[in-house]
C-alpha cells in the first residue's frame, strides 16, 4: 500500500462510513481590508465524506456562497482530527434536483439529528456545496507521521502547500 493510499485510508476511518464532521472551512472575502487585500473567512460547517469530496447543505444566497461564486478556491480543517488541506467548492444545487437524489439521501442519513430543523428542501436556495479536495495534510502522534496527499495526481508529495 503507497503512502497515499495509506492517507485515504485514515481519511476513510476518520471522516467517512457516513460520519457527521465538522470542518472549518476558510473562503476569500469578496471585499478587500482596509490596507487593499482580501482577508479569509472561517467558520465551522457539518460535512458529510465520501472519496475525496466533503458535502454540505447550505443556503445558496450565504456568504460562502457568495464568495465562493467569486474563488472556488477554499481551505478546511476537520476540527480535533489532523487533517486539513484545500480545495475548490462546487455549487451542486437544490438538493431536490433529482441530479442530488443520492447524495441527498447520505446527507439526511448523516445528519439526521439535525437535518429537517437546519434546512428547508422547498426553497431553491437549499442547496449542496460539494468540496473537493486538491491537497490535503494528515498529522497523528503530533506531527511525529504526516501524510502530505495531492489528490489531482494521487500521490504522496514531500510538502503539501496550501495554495
Amino acid at each position: 500500500m503507497s503512502r497515499y493510499e495509506e492517507g485515504l485510508r485514515l481519511i476513510e476511518e476518520s471522516c467517512g462510513n457516513g460520519k457527521d464532521n465538522v470542518i472549518a472551512l476558510s473562503t476569500i472575502a469578496m471585499e478587500p481590508s482596509a490596507d487593499g487585500i482580501p482577508y479569509p473567512y472561517v467558520r465551522e460547517v457539518d460535512a458529510y465524506y465520501e472519496d475525496g469530496v466533503f458535502y454540505v447543505t447550505t443556503w445558496a444566497k450565504s456568504n460562502r456562497m457568495q464568495q465562493i461564486a467569486q474563488n472556488k478556491e477554499v481551505a478546511f480543517a476537520v476540527c480535533f482530527e489532523g487533517i486539513s488541506g484545500s480545495g475548490v467548492g462546487e455549487n451542486l444545487g437544490w438538493v431536490l434536483d433529482p441530479k442530488n437524489t443520492e447524495i441527498r439521501a447520505k446527507l439526511r442519513k448523516a445528519f439526521i439529528d439535525w437535518y429537517d430543523q437546519a434546512n428547508n428542501e422547498q426553497d431553491e436556495n437549499c442547496i449542496i456545496l460539494a468540496i473537493r479536495i486538491t491537497r490535503g495534510t494528515i498529522f497523528r502522534d503530533h506531527g511525529a507521521v504526516h501524510y502530505n496527499m495531492d489528490f489531482v495526481n494521487k500521490l504522496e508529495i514531500e510538502e503539501c502547500k496550501i495554495r
